[in-house]
């Protein structure tokens, strides 16, 4: 009975690295740092690509003009590279109405279902001219409506990171790998990804980091091995929901 519990928790801990706001326009320098740190360890992030950028902090950092040859390196070392919204720009305020309630502005929230399946289809286009396979999605500041999942699925996109939960799930066809904290916390049990904004950073978050890659490295994940853990059953439903309940609570405060 133990040994079964030991078990089915080492097998659903893990975390997947998230780096969010990957652009032409981005913090270049720990950029590669990163990028070395994640080889060094053997680790194999998720990289939110923006295919437009027009993100005007974005702008403000120097233009890779080689950007697109190197998110075709990252995709040859296995990294998943995910559409992340399609201009970082944002069109409506959510009030908290938003799927997941964290509130905000928003690039797809609240938008007509013709017009969020448009952005995502340009995105695709985007990435398609550069011979990248994209398969997971996420959207800027966490913001989603129905009409988003559907434009997403519609798309032939299958994957969100984002959600509530300590499980992976499936909610309208389509897979969530969860996306809990702002900051870097590695739990003792469940699958979570991280939210990491590096062009926000300098050198002591940069440091506080590769200690958490080293402390941690033998419990982060791929994207795939993310993908096998997702779990429907009632026990999983619960403990998801319980989650969701509880941390919309603490952030209440």
């Amino acid at each position: 009975m133990i040994s079964n519990i030991k078990k089915f928790i080492s097998q659903n801990t893990g975390m997947l690295i998230r780096l969010d706001d990957i652009a032409e326009n981005m913090n270049w320098d720990l950029m590669e740092k990163c990028e070395n740190l994640f080889d060094e360890n053997k680790i194999k992030p998720l990289l939110g690509v923006v295919p437009n950028n027009k993100d005007g902090e974005l702008l403000t950092f120097k233009k890779n003009e080689n950007f697109w040859n190197k998110v075709r390196q990252w995709k040859e070392k296995g990294w998943e590279i995910a559409m992340h919204g399609y201009s970082h720009s944002y069109d409506k305020e959510t009030n908290k109405k938003d799927y997941f309630g964290y509130g905000g502005k928003s690039e797809f929230f609240g938008l007509e279902y013709p017009d969020q399946l448009q952005k995502i289809d340009e995105g695709l286009k985007k990435f398609k001219s550069e011979k990248i396979e994209i398969r997971s999605f996420f959207a800027p500041n966490h913001t989603y409506d129905l009409n988003t999942f559907r434009a997403i699925k519609e798309s032939g996109i299958k994957n969100v990171i984002d959600g509530y939960g300590l499980i992976p799930y499936t909610y309208k066809s389509l897979n969530f790998i969860p996306q809990l904290f702002y900051k870097e916390i590695m739990l003792p049990f469940g699958i979570q990804s991280t939210q990491i904004h590096l062009n926000t950073w300098g050198e002591v978050e940069f440091n506080n980091f590769e200690i958490f890659i080293k402390k941690n490295k033998e419990n982060f994940i791929s994207f795939d091995e993310a993908l096998k853990r997702i779990n429907n059953n009632t026990f999983s439903k619960v403990l998801n929901f319980s989650t969701k309940v509880g941390l919309k609570f603490l952030r209440m405060f």
